[in-house]
Parts: C-alpha cells; structure tokens; sequence
C-alpha cells in the first residue's frame, strides 16, 4: 500500500476577523464555509497569512453559520493581524488522487464560486 498526501479543503484568501491570544488555541470558522469544503471540528488545518508570509498549524473549531468568523486564537494570533487575507488547507492521506473541495471568499469571507 502506497499512501500519498493529497489536497482535500480549501478556503482561498478568507479574511481575519480576530485574534485572540488568550484563547487555548485553534481557528474559528464559519460553519457554512466549513461545510462547502468538508471541514471538521477538530480537523488539523494549514493556515498560510498572504499579507506576511507566516506559517502555521492548527485544529478547526466551529463558528456560527453566516457570519463570515475567522478567528485565530493562542499563540498563532502573534501570526496574523485582523483583516489578513489567509488560505486555509486540510490534506488527506489515500491511495487514490483525492478531488479537493475549494472556494474563493470575498472580504467578508461569503462564499464566491468553487475554484
């Protein structure tokens, strides 16, 4: 058996809406846009900020449908500021190529059309 790590989720230039340092740790995300892109609670996630070029890993937490949250929380809110472009990205390990579920957002991170 020959496992490959593929590209499953994508949310493409969604915007911060807050950092919170004070917070144990994880992202917030919108649950319609976790949805369109099969996002899990507690699913690790790449976060990569357009604006300055940082890096890091964290877990999924739900937000609230509709309201377009981005929430950095812990010690990766130093990483972005409020109104940060990020790309967010899960991947999978299979055997098989894996069709990944991505979309772009616009500034208030509502969905704008696959990519």
């Amino acid at each position: 058996m020959r496992l490959l790590t593929f590209l499953k989720s994508k949310i493409h230039h969604a915007r911060v809406t807050d950092a919170n340092v004070n917070y144990e740790g994880s992202i917030t995300i919108d649950r319609e846009l976790m949805e369109r892109v099969g996002l899990l609670a507690g699913e690790l996630v790449h976060v990569w900020d357009v604006e300055n070029g940082e890096r890091f890993e964290t877990y999924v937490m739900e937000g609230e449908a509709g309201k377009g949250e981005i929430v950095v929380n812990g010690a990766a809110a130093h990483k972005v500021r409020v109104g940060d472009r990020v790309i967010i990205v899960a991947f999978c390990l299979s055997e098989e190529p894996v069709k990944a579920r991505a979309i772009l957002v616009d500034a208030q991170n509502r969905y704008l059309h696959d990519l």
